[in-house]
């Protein structure tokens, strides 16, 4: 059988990382396929970089999007990044010159990924992106084709080793957000704006496509409630602890009432229990939890990030292709995804978590008592802290509230003068 023609677009970490894995294991990578996979084209800007793979032989592009039109390439590989510009032509120009794509482009499939989908099966062409969601982790084909006979009813995950890095060294090390912050630049697990990541918005990309695959529905990133890190300090980390709980960074996509009938996607910071399959998940690595009717629970850990990890699920997505194992992209046929309601995340109900600085004087906890009584909301624990000191922490852990009935009573509390900073609330998931 002929080799399998493969033209890259973009030659940076992932590339390198691409090249590398098709150049030393190309004779176990032809095993297994029953055929080579060769790459004829690459289009990066930059021909005197050293990727640490002879590329004697292989086609130069300045511009990625004339490569996917003019290459001798059975499937452009776009590494390029960004929901728009040259990213998305070049990915619509492979696809109306017929030709397969892979990609790593989360933003992309969050923002156009139905169009994209229902275009390439048109053409019967693949468009496979394993590489897009936590980098070295096979949760894209395990829902997609592992799980395919199950009902999904939730996924849960660590999506951002960035953020999850960040919050596992200010527990053990008790520093401050914006210390590990900078750590994370100087190790290069942040970017020098690291504002896609601490803010979610790279988790929530990632959620969108993960509730699209599991639910089957349209990939709608508008949908996803999103709230970073920013505002988890050290002594949030601290109380949660005395309390019983870690905090992690979470994506949570589920089908709710009887017949999923309604679907909530999240991502936030929040508080679970140390026995909780994801409350070990340290450092940089990512983690995503399924739960389907038959099989249960199945849990997922690995590497989120990197040139090797993202590398090896783009290559096996290639070797898909090469193989001629084709799915429909989204699990199921584009034109059969079906819209789910989404329930707005003021309509959640659970346990809460709210840190509130408050100045220490007589009446202060008495006016926070009356606040969560009128808007119906019990408090299951109280933790205070500073006594003696002008200011004090009050900690309290809610029984199960509707959320919008606690916001209600902390909007209240933001008019008391004793408030010295706005209140801080985390969720419980248990």
């Amino acid at each position: 059988m002929s080799a399998l023609k493969v033209a890259i677009a973009g030659l940076g970490t992932v590339g390198a990382g691409t090249l590398k894995i098709l150049h030393e294991n190309a004779a176990e990578i032809a095993l297994r396929c029953g055929r080579n996979i060769t790459v004829t084209a690459v289009a990066s800007r930059d021909r005197k970089k050293d990727r640490g793979v002879p590329l004697d032989g292989v086609k130069w592009f300045e511009d990625a999007n004339a490569m996917a039109a003019e290459a001798d390439a059975d499937v452009i590989v776009e590494l390029i990044g960004g929901s728009e510009g040259i990213a998305r032509k070049t990915v619509e120009t492979a696809i109306a010159n017929g030709r397969h794509v892979v990609t790593a482009n989360k933003a992309l499939l969050a923002h156009h990924g139905v169009a994209l989908a229902t275009a390439a099966e048109k053409a019967g062409l693949s468009l496979n992106f394993e590489a897009a969601v936590a980098g070295g982790i096979p949760i894209i084909k395990a829902l997609r084709e592992g799980l395919a006979a199950n009902k999904i009813r939730r996924v849960t995950g660590i999506l951002n080793g960035t953020c999850n890095y960040i919050l596992t060294t200010m527990r053990a090390s008790g520093r401050s957000f914006a210390d590990v912050l900078k750590e994370a630049q100087d190790l290069g697990y942040a970017e020098a704006d690291p504002s896609f990541d601490i803010d979610g918005t790279d988790a929530a990309h990632k959620l969108a496509i993960l509730a699209s695959v599991a639910f089957g529905t349209p990939v709608d990133i508008k949908a996803v409630h999103v709230e970073g890190i920013r505002n988890v300090s050290s002594l949030d980390l601290q109380y949660a602890e005395e309390f019983g709980y870690v905090i992690k960074l979470l994506g949570v996509a589920e089908r709710l009432d009887q017949d999923g009938g309604m679907l909530t996607q999240s991502v936030y910071p929040c508080l679970i229990t140390p026995d909780m399959p994801l409350a070990n998940v340290e450092g940089v690595f990512n983690a995503v939890v399924a739960e389907g009717d038959f099989v249960g629970r199945s849990v997922y850990e690995g590497r989120g990030a990197g040139a090797g990890p993202t590398a090896s699920a783009v290559v096996a997505d290639l070797m898909d292709i090469a193989t001629g194992r084709k799915v429909p992209t989204f699990g199921i046929p584009a034109a059969s995804l079906k819209a789910i309601p989404n329930v707005p995340v003021a309509a959640h109900v659970g346990e809460y978590y709210v840190r509130l600085l408050v100045v220490d004087r007589p009446g202060v906890f008495a006016d926070i008592a009356v606040a969560f009584r009128d808007e119906a909301v019990s408090m299951e624990s109280v933790l205070q802290r500073g006594r003696n000191a002008a200011n004090v922490n009050v900690v309290i852990i809610t029984h199960k509230t509707q959320e919008a009935a606690l916001l209600r009573a902390l909007k209240r509390l933001q008019a008391n003068a004793a408030l010295v900073e706005p209140p801080h609330m985390m969720r419980i998931e248990k």
